[in-house]
């Protein structure tokens, strides 16, 4: 068999590349199964950041990436914690400064973050069997914005998380806007649609 030499150019000058689009996610109800509203870990990429960097790399990697929580993740790809923009925008650097002395802009992910201890996980045979609304239900009872999900795989039945639930992106799916990093906020908001049309 015998192959052709494909015509090649010159590169352009300021010449970008090609990004993945945006998935869209279908739009759901209260009553959809809650596996809808879950960004699946074996469909789309974690979101990382360690320990060591600057407070500002995991803002504008929030920024850049369109999440607002990044797992916090050792150099063996480990989870230790987790980083969310309530914890840089909110309380949580001020009194870091307070306590410790030094300035925000010098704060690092690891001075800020939720550490792996203080954080629960939603188990996927659960998650399996509910629905949306069980889930919203389940973020305000523990005042979360956000709710990892683990399972188990390999040749250990080792537990790993799997999925991540957003208010943020469960409130987009409803079809609710939410404007701010405060979970009470957002939701009142879905509370306030959920009653507006599901009276």
């Amino acid at each position: 068999m015998s192959y052709k030499v494909i015509k090649a150019a010159t590169l352009e000058q300021n010449i970008s590349f090609h990004r993945p689009d945006h998935h869209r996610h279908p739009p759901v109800t209260l009553g959809n199964p809650a596996l809808e509203v879950m960004t699946d870990l074996k469909k789309t990429s974690a979101v990382t950041i360690h320990p060591g960097e600057s407070m500002e790399a995991a803002k504008q990697k929030m920024i850049q990436r369109g999440v607002r929580m990044l797992l916090v993740t050792d150099y063996a790809d480990g989870i230790i914690g987790v980083i969310t923009a309530n914890d840089i925008q909110g309380e949580r650097p001020i009194q870091f400064v307070q306590k410790n002395g030094g300035s925000v802009k010098e704060l690092k992910v690891q001075d800020v973050m939720t550490d792996q201890a203080g954080m629960d996980a939603l188990n996927i045979k659960e998650v399996a069997n509910a629905r949306v609304g069980d889930i919203v239900e389940t973020l305000r009872h523990h005042h979360r914005q956000h709710a990892l999900v683990v399972d188990n795989q390999g040749a250990r039945n080792e537990p790993t998380v799997r999925g991540i639930f957003s208010l943020t992106q469960i409130a987009r799916q409803l079809g609710v806007a939410v404007q701010t990093y405060d979970v009470a906020e957002n939701l009142a908001e879905i509370a306030h649609f959920m009653q507006k049309n599901h009276p």
